[in-house]
């Protein structure tokens, strides 16, 4: 029986755990899994542009022996005016495997509920689950664990990243407190807060105040401040988000051995300083790295499982 990822809430802790031990192991040892997917074709749909998620499933099925291809479907449709459903159902009897970057969550549960192989989620509106992996795998390469730790989401507390880091995070036993303007449209959704907890039993706090937000922070973690599809809101987001720039007077608050993450790509002086993307905190290439190496092992998981 095959699998969906079409968010972070289709993977229990356990499977997390086990999906990054596996991602580690083919990190570690490449040589040894070089053919593991072989004869195996994902296959790739983009309604969005993308640098890294594109290039690092496209290279992370290569370098496991399988094969993945590309497929632009702006606006949502496909050729000749088919129905999203109809070209699911004909990829899926081409392909092993489909990952989908779409604008609207709605759109990927269409693609899950027509597709007869597994789908991933590379990213919607509402969820970044393939994000999540990556960035679990970098803090446990880092920190050695994530059970009790505590990372802190600065910026829009209401966006896909925020959203995937309180549900995955949360999972694996980490404690979540998310950095945000006083204004439910860039809060966390007190709907996914809810589910979060009662699915981890923990608790999510969200904070107003940066630095009280981020004190004792093993992680801060931040994203852009103007999302793909939110452009028209950019200058009212320009004013509210200034004070939740991460920059060294933030981090100071946090642990002094405290990492910082972005998920790129990042605006610079804006959502994050130079200083602080440059800095001794910043694991951000490290943790762009590991997009490919989390994706490995889910693919691994998802096909070989």
């Amino acid at each position: 029986m095959f699998r969906h990822i079409l968010s972070d809430f289709d993977l229990t802790r356990e499977e997390d755990v086990e999906i990054l031990d596996l991602s580690e192991k083919i990190k570690l040892r490449p040589g040894k899994y070089g053919d593991a997917l072989e004869g195996r074709t994902l296959i790739m749909l983009f309604e969005l542009p993308s640098l890294r998620t594109r290039i690092s499933f496209e290279a992370g099925m290569t370098q496991l022996g399988g094969h993945a291809i590309f497929y632009g479907v702006e606006g949502g449709g496909f050729t000749r005016s088919e129905t999203l459903e109809d070209g699911v159902k004909v990829l899926s009897r081409y392909g092993d495997c489909i990952m989908a970057r779409v604008l609207k969550q709605e759109a990927m549960e269409r693609i899950g509920a027509a597709a007869t192989v597994p789908v991933i989620n590379g990213m919607t509106e509402r969820y970044h689950p393939c994000q999540n992996l990556a960035d679990l795998l970098t803090i446990r390469e880092k920190k050695g664990r994530l059970e009790g730790l505590r990372i802190a989401y600065v910026g829009d507390g209401g966006c896909n990243t925020a959203n995937s880091t309180m549900i995955g995070c949360a999972s694996v036993g980490m404690d979540v407190t998310v950095v945000c303007p006083d204004n439910p449209k860039y809060s966390p959704d007190p709907e996914i807060v809810a589910k979060v907890e009662e699915r981890s039993g923990r608790s999510v706090t969200v904070s107003h105040d940066p630095a009280a937000g981020v004190e004792g922070a093993d992680v801060i973690y931040t994203d852009v401040w103007v999302s793909a599809g939110m452009e028209e809101e950019k200058a009212e987001r320009m004013k509210a988000f200034p004070p939740y720039q991460v920059n060294a007077e933030l981090v100071s608050h946090a642990k002094p051995d405290c990492i910082v993450m972005h998920c790129l790509p990042a605006h610079r002086g804006l959502e994050i300083t130079s200083e602080v993307m440059d800095s001794p905190w910043s694991v951000v290439i490290d943790q762009a790295e590991n997009r490919m190496h989390a994706q490995k092992g889910l693919l691994f998981w998802l096909l070989k499982k």
